[in-house]
């Protein structure tokens, strides 16, 4: 069974419930108010006949004046001995001998004297029989037949509203269930059509502030996340179908030409010393730039890590620790350090990965005795070096995996150092760019939400896994 039609059933079966109860209410009410009036009338015939007697049965009882529509009353008097004198034939039964012999009190019920419906009080009285007063009943009655009459009409007009309100609240709550529940067959065609199409763009009108609008809102903003996870998983698997077709492209080159050294020398043939030794030499160098770009395919593959692995981490320190490193690897170039104590927030081995390539790069494009200036503060990191710049055409590519700019063709490296960079730095919720310098060079900016770390009062934990207090 449908939403719909429960709630036209429930909404019918409520009215019906409410109609008959207040029907009943209505027809309790009118005939006891009806059956009252007639009762006040025999109560106050009773009153005289006990204030004067007997007699009082002579004369104009007090009830409900012939002009207000008063029905006759009738009368009759029993003696304990059975006798009966009056203007109608009651019926006269073991209560009304009970009450002529003095053993019972006044009181009220219906009669039924052939075709008349009566209501009867029956009282004691004292009756004279003779010179002798004796104790005997007095029944005096009202008939009812109007009132059952004006009651029967009244059931069947009850009856008749019953049905219809019954009726007219099915149709109400059929048309009511049809606008109530109108958001939600839309919520249901939209699930429908995004289950059929797959297309999650589709969302619903929200008509009204209340449970179902709070409803449509709330599927809007399911389906606008799945959206977004939708597009930043489309967006991934492209990301590395790229990566995988950019990654073969490159690695086909240093394989291809591995693969041609190893066969030359397992050929043997008349090969000088040398000729062997320049051979094995760009073996090992091949093999060593086989590894590096190996190693950077990794780290880019590697994507968003678990956020349990973000840590504070100090920048200053990990830059310090790199220049070291760099210094080792490359003896020719000056580094000049900077470093302003300021924390972030993420991955110390990523970001330290971010940094070497940054000042790997720098050195490699710097000629020899060159000066590479490094900053560390508040705005992040800062390399400088005094080469000769990026070309024009090639800034807005740099940091994209495998290009190799105008002025880095020739050189050693694999064309992803700048791009795991970028990487990094969108991980940290930072950015990073590139700018020659006025009078030469290029500068990188490493862009990331940093603290002073003079400010910071939890421990964070180096790079090289040892844990300090902030300084």
């Amino acid at each position: 069974m449908s939403l719909r039609r429960r709630i036209s059933y429930v909404a019918a079966a409520t009215t019906a419930v409410a109609i008959v109860l207040a029907a009943l209410v209505c027809y309790w009410v009118v005939r006891n108010q009806l059956r009252g009036q007639v009762d006040d009338a025999l109560r106050a015939q009773a009153t005289a006949v006990e204030r004067v007697g007997a007699r009082a049965l002579d004369q104009q009882l007090p009830g409900i004046p012939p002009n207000m529509g008063g029905p006759a009353q009738y009368f009759q008097v029993v003696t304990a001995d059975n006798q009966r004198e009056g203007d109608f034939n009651l019926p006269i039964d073991a209560q009304v001998r009970d009450v002529a012999a003095g053993n019972q009190v006044t009181y009220l019920k219906d009669v039924q004297v052939g075709a008349s419906h009566l209501r009867e009080l029956i009282m004691p009285v004292q009756v004279t029989v003779g010179l002798q007063s004796e104790t005997g009943a007095v029944q005096l009655a009202r008939p009812l037949n109007g009132i059952d009459h004006v009651l029967s009409r009244l059931r069947v007009i009850l009856f008749l509203l019953c049905a219809g309100g019954v009726a007219l609240a099915a149709v109400l709550g059929r048309l009511a269930a049809r606008q109530v529940l109108a958001p939600l067959a839309e919520v249901a065609q939209t699930a429908e059509h995004i289950s059929e199409t797959e297309d999650l763009t589709s969302r619903i009108h929200v008509h009204a502030d209340d449970e179902v609008g709070q409803l449509a809102r709330r599927f809007n903003a399911m389906i606008e996340r799945l959206q977004g996870s939708r597009e930043e998983l489309d967006d991934s698997v492209r990301a590395q179908r790229q990566l995988v077709a950019d990654a073969s492209h490159e690695l086909r080159t240093p394989i291809t030409s591995l693969r041609t050294n190893i066969e030359v020398l397992l050929a043997g043939g008349r090969l000088s010393d040398d000729d062997r030794r320049r051979l094995l030499a760009d073996v090992v160098e091949q093999s060593e730039e086989l590894s590096a770009l190996i190693g950077d395919l990794i780290e880019l593959a590697r994507g968003d890590l678990p956020h349990d692995m973000v840590e504070d981490i100090r920048l200053d320190r990990i830059v310090e620790e790199s220049i070291s490193r760099a210094r080792r690897d490359h003896p020719e170039v000056a580094f000049e350090a900077s470093l302003q104590p300021v924390t972030v927030e993420g991955v110390p081995e990523r970001l330290g990965r971010a940094v070497n390539n940054l000042l790997d790069n720098a050195a490699r494009h710097s000629p020899p005795h060159a000066v590479v200036e490094v900053t560390v503060n508040a705005d992040g990191l800062r390399v400088r070096d005094h080469g000769s710049g990026v070309d024009e055409a090639d800034l807005p590519y740099v940091f994209d995996r495998f290009y190799r700019g105008k002025n880095s063709r020739g050189r050693q490296g694999s064309g992803l150092g700048l791009a795991i960079v970028r990487q990094v730095a969108v991980q940290l919720g930072g950015s990073v760019d590139v700018s020659n310098a006025p009078d030469g060079g290029a500068i990188f900016s490493l862009r990331v939400p940093t603290v002073d770390a003079d400010e910071s009062q939890q421990d964070v934990r180096l790079w090289a896994g040892e844990r300090r207090a902030p300084v």
